[in-house]
């Protein structure tokens, strides 16, 4: 299981609670694409997880600023995620920055609004603020394989969702990839 979430917004903790909080703790994989705000709640949110690649935001304090980078790229169950907090351009610019990591995803953070769409590139991915979604709906997203790569051409398939920490059903997507391994930059 892939796990995703931006937008932490703590001084202190993590800010995780129910089904947010069991995702980060049984994922494989948590992606998290930038406002920590703090250093205190980056390392509440390293605590609760396996392996966790996350960017800074614009909210983050030096402190995170200097031990996370803007960007990356995270293949992960077959699948290419670029990683980012915003890009000027809104969608066009998200599209771009996938198109320049050969990305099947795009993971950005930013507005706290849970959103998925898809384009012709990449699926954008926002899976909202869990713990600040400042008018919006609270959210985070998971993804898991589906199928067998065996019988589908060598191509990935992950089902996902963004659900509310309590588990409500936000939106439901899916995403095909091709990459061959598990790798991060």
């Amino acid at each position: 299981m892939i796990a995703i979430f931006s937008d932490t917004h703590r001084s202190r903790g993590h800010g995780l609670e129910g089904e947010a909080l069991t995702a980060a703790r049984e994922a494989d994989v948590v992606i998290h694409a930038g406002d920590f705000t703090s250093a205190t709640a980056l390392e509440a949110f390293q605590d609760e997880c396996a392996v966790l690649h996350a960017v800074h935001g614009n909210a983050d304090s030096a402190a995170v600023r200097d031990r996370l980078p803007t960007a990356r790229t995270v293949e992960a169950d077959g699948i290419r995620f670029a990683v980012t907090h915003r890009r000027d351009g809104g969608e066009m610019g998200l599209v771009m920055f996938g198109r320049s990591r050969d990305a099947d995803v795009v993971v950005s953070g930013h507005s706290h609004r849970p959103t998925v769409v898809e384009t012709e590139d990449c699926l954008l991915v926002n899976p909202g603020s869990h713990a600040d979604p400042r008018g919006n709906r609270p959210g985070f997203a998971v993804l898991e394989a589906v199928g067998d790569d065996e019988h589908t051409g060598g191509e990935t398939r992950l089902e996902g969702e963004i659900r509310q920490p309590d588990g409500t059903l936000v939106e439901s997507f899916e995403v095909t990839g091709t990459a061959t391994a598990d790798h991060t930059e």
